[in-house]
C-alpha cells in the first residue's frame, strides 16, 4: 500500500507536537516517561522559594516545586511538589524550606518519619516548616553585634565631642607644654644613660674585679660546703644531743635535792650550818690575827711567860657568842 503525502504530512506534524510536549516538559524539569504524585504544603512565607527548585529527600533530588498559589482570603501560600513515585513518602513528613548555601536558592526538603508506615497519596497536603538558613543564622548573630556597633559609634562621637571641648586654646597650650616636658624628660634621662655608660666603661676593670672576687668567693663557700658535708654533722649533733641530756639529769638531780650540791640548793638547814660554820671560822681567825697570844705562848731565854690577860672590849669574842 502507497502511503500518500497527506498521511506524511499529518505523522510528521503529531511526531513535532509530540516532540515539543515533550522538549518543554524536560525544560521544566519533567520527564514524561516517570511517574510522579503531586502533594500541596502550606506556608505563611515561602522565604524566596521560587517555581522548579528542587525538592530533596536526605540530600537527594527526587521532585520539584511545581507551583505556587496564594490563597486571596487568608494569604497563605500553596506550594504544589512533583514528587518520584519510587520514594516512598510517609504521611507525617515535613516539608522544610531550607538554603542550601549562600549562592543557591530555597529549595525543599523532605524530612520524613521512619516511625509513621501509612504512604501519604497522590494529593494530599503535607506539614510545612521552615529551617534557618545560613544567611539567616548570620544575619541574627550580626544583629546584636550591628546594635553594639551603633552604640560605640555614639559613645566614640560623644568623646570626640568632649575632647573637642576639653582642647580649647588654654587645653592645646597645656599639652603642647606636657610634650616639651616630656621631651625633656627623655632627653635628661638620655643624659643620664649615656653617663652611666661613660662610668661603667671606666671602672670597667673594677667591676671585672669586683665579679672576679665575687666568683672567687662564691668558689670557697663551695668548698666550705663541700667540707660541712663531708664533716659528720650528724655524729656531733647526737652527740651534742647526748651532752645536753646529761646536763638536764644533772640539773634535774640538783633541782630534786640529790648529792650534796643538791640538798645545798634545797635544804634549808644545811644552808645555815654551813652559813654559821664559815661565820664562826671567819671569826676565829680574825681572833687569831688580832690576839695570837691568846693560842701561842713563845718563852725566849727562859723566861717565864706572861699570862694571857684578855682586852677589855673583846669584839670578836663577843661575836662568837
Amino acid at each position: 500500500m502507497k502511503i500518500t503525502r497527506e498521511i506524511k504530512t499529518a505523522i510528521l506534524v503529531i511526531a513535532s507536537i509530540l516532540l515539543f510536549i515533550w522538549g518543554y516538559s524536560f525544560l521544566k524539569g519533567r520527564d514524561l516517561f516517570t511517574n510522579y504524585k503531586t502533594f500541596f504544603v502550606e506556608y505563611k512565607s515561602v522565604e524566596g522559594l521560587a517555581t522548579s527548585a528542587p525538592v530533596t529527600l536526605n540530600g537527594l533530588v527526587i521532585g520539584k516545586v511545581s507551583s505556587i498559589a496564594i490563597n486571596e482570603n487568608t494569604g497563605v501560600l500553596l506550594v504544589e511538589l512533583q514528587l518520584k513515585t519510587d520514594f516512598p513518602i510517609s504521611k507525617s513528613s515535613i516539608a522544610s524550606i531550607y538554603e542550601p548555601g549562600f549562592i543557591g536558592g530555597k529549595q525543599i526538603a523532605i524530612i520524613p518519619n521512619f516511625n509513621d508506615k501509612t504512604l501519604a497519596v497522590d494529593g494530599q497536603k503535607l506539614q510545612g516548616g521552615i529551617k534557618m538558613g545560613l544567611t539567616d543564622k548570620v544575619g541574627d548573630q550580626l544583629a546584636p553585634l550591628q546594635e553594639k556597633l551603633e552604640k560605640l559609634l555614639g559613645s566614640t562621637e560623644k568623646l570626640i565631642s568632649g575632647f573637642n571641648n576639653v582642647l580649647d586654646q588654654k587645653g592645646q597650650q597645656d599639652l603642647k607644654l606636657t610634650l616639651f616636658e616630656l621631651s625633656r624628660t627623655v632627653e635628661q634621662f638620655h643624659k643620664v644613660s649615656m653617663s652611666v655608660n661613660d662610668l661603667l666603661s671606666t671602672n670597667k676593670s673594677q667591676i671585672n674585679g669586683v665579679v672576679t672576687n665575687f666568683n672567687k668567693i662564691s668558689g670557697n663557700f663551695s668548698k666550705i660546703s663541700d667540707s660541712l658535708d663531708k664533716a659528720d654533722l650528724g655524729k656531733t649533733a647526737r652527740n651534742l644531743n647526748a651532752s645536753l641530756a646529761r646536763v638536764d639529769g644533772i640539773v634535774s638531780g640538783l633541782e630534786s635535792g640529790k648529792g650534796s650540791m643538791g640538798k645545798l640548793l634545797n635544804d634549808e638547814a644545811f644552808y645555815q650550818n654551813i652559813r654559821s660554820s664559815t661565820k664562826e671560822l671567819e671569826l676565829l681567825l680574825q681572833d687569831i690575827r688580832l690576839y695570837p697570844t691568846r693560842y701561842v705562848n713563845i718563852s725566849v731565854f727562859g723566861k717565864k711567860n706572861k699570862p694571857y690577860t684578855g682586852p677589855v672590849n673583846d669584839s670578836v669574842s663577843n661575836q662568837i657568842k
